[in-house]
């Protein structure tokens, strides 16, 4: 499987300011994965569930801890659902959020 493109994870986490208010702080870090569209049944279940799926990328399991947002080619996408594949492999299957 061709892992050519650059998938960034981003983990947020929150501080609190001198006033006590949360503040959002995010990391990130570039992995390799492969991407690719989604299925018409896929995109046909998510959409039943309110969802606009885009993407799905796969990349290798150590490399994901349970991040929500991702960035693929400068797009911020939501991850709405994982899949754990088979050779240490995950699936993210991603959709454009607002806000996100």
């Amino acid at each position: 499987m061709d892992k050519s493109n650059v998938l960034t994870l981003i983990s947020i986490t929150y501080e609190t300011d001198s006033i006590g208010q949360k503040i959002p702080v995010e990391s990130a870090v570039d992995v390799f994965c492969s991407v690719s569209g989604v299925s018409a049944a896929e995109w046909f279940k998510a959409g039943e569930a309110g969802l606009r799926p885009a993407y799905r990328v796969t990349l290798f399991a150590p490399d994901y801890d349970g991040q929500t947002v991702v960035m693929l080619d400068g797009v911020r996408y939501a991850v709405y659902r994982t899949y754990l594949a088979k050779n240490e492999q995950i699936e993210l299957y991603l959709e454009k959020q607002v806000g996100v």
